[in-house]
């Protein structure tokens, strides 16, 4: 991928810019590059945006999937997400495939929107904007976004966690639990697959836009919910959607928003698996790092929350 000077000048050509200020890449983002900069227009004027490189080889579970189209599609939805100004699936411009879109204002990181005094007022609102943003999500017809995929993920996860090679009893127990007590599904819509604290971007408002659809595929709507109830998304928070809300906020906006009840039950298995799911996580980044693949400090620190993991099953199956 390119860098300083001549990552400006190519983003100007991309955007069709005079110029390109205050480039500076962002914190945070095990998987991908996020840069911040200014594309400064030929009148003058100018436009805050944000920038997505995916510079990965093979440290992610799977392939992407094209975030432009979910945007675009996602925004049609009514689902809250920044405005598309560009992107590229191929590394000709940039020299990785990237995405460009407008810059809103707010805060991602956790620890700032569930202790800082700046969001006292959004965060009893959140858990009710997530379950409205969400049912928003499962609204977006499948066949927008071509190339989703439609996965059993206990099986997934299985055969990730066995090619590994590591024994993690605790994990074995999760798998035999959610076998032998998978909930029929009765939807299968597009499934966001990292809604979560930390891919939200908050303001004192509350709830502002909805970030990093790459995992996104189709599937039980349900498990986007379980998925944000998972212990680890509360960063040390004790409140059980997402560090800043309780369950039955987020069910009952989502089942008015959708017209769709919510069984907690079956919300309750999504969260086991994704709290399986993110150990095996945990294990695959840390892989990536000791492989040689990409070699990241972030990559091995995450490796070390797998015992988290561990924990959290154990604690949610007795």
């Amino acid at each position: 991928m390119l860098t300083g000077p001549e990552l400006e000048d190519a983003l100007a050509r991309v955007l069709g810019a005079e110029r390109v200020e205050s480039l500076r890449r962002l914190s945070g983002g095990a998987s991908r590059e996020t840069w911040s900069f200014d594309a400064v227009r030929h009148d003058g004027g100018s436009e805050a945006l944000i920038l997505r490189c995916d510079t990965r080889r093979g440290a992610g579970i799977g392939e992407p999937v094209t975030e432009r189209l979910l945007f675009e599609a996602a925004a049609k939805a009514g689902v809250p997400v920044p405005r598309v100004v560009a992107g590229s699936e191929d590394d000709g411009a940039l020299g990785a495939p990237f995405l460009v879109t407008e810059r809103v204002e707010g805060e991602t990181i956790p620890r700032k929107i569930l202790r800082d005094d700046a969001f006292v007022a959004a965060r009893p609102r959140l858990a009710a904007q997530c379950g409205q943003a969400l049912a928003r999500v499962h609204e977006i017809p499948p066949d927008a976004v071509p190339g989703l995929t439609d996965e059993d993920q206990v099986g997934q996860f299985r055969s990730i966690l066995d090619a590994m090679g590591q024994p993690h009893p605790a994990f074995e127990l999760a798998f035999r639990w959610l076998s032998s007590n998978r909930p029929a599904t009765t939807r299968r819509t597009v499934v966001h697959g990292d809604f979560r604290n930390g891919n939200l971007i908050v303001g004192t408002d509350g709830l502002r836009a909805v970030l990093d659809w790459e995992l996104a595929h189709l599937g039980d709507p349900m498990e986007d919910l379980g998925w944000l109830c998972v212990k680890a998304w509360r960063f040390g928070v004790d409140r059980p959607v997402g560090g800043f809300g309780e369950r039955e906020d987020l069910f009952a906006a989502y089942a008015e928003a959708s017209g769709t009840p919510v069984d907690a039950e079956v919300v309750r298995w999504w969260e086991v698996l994704g709290t399986l799911k993110w150990g095996v996580m945990c294990i695959a980044q840390a892989f990536t790092h000791l492989s040689g693949t990409s070699r990241s400090v972030e990559l091995a620190a995450i490796g070390r929350r797998v015992c988290e993991n561990e924990w959290d099953l154990l604690e949610l199956l007795t």
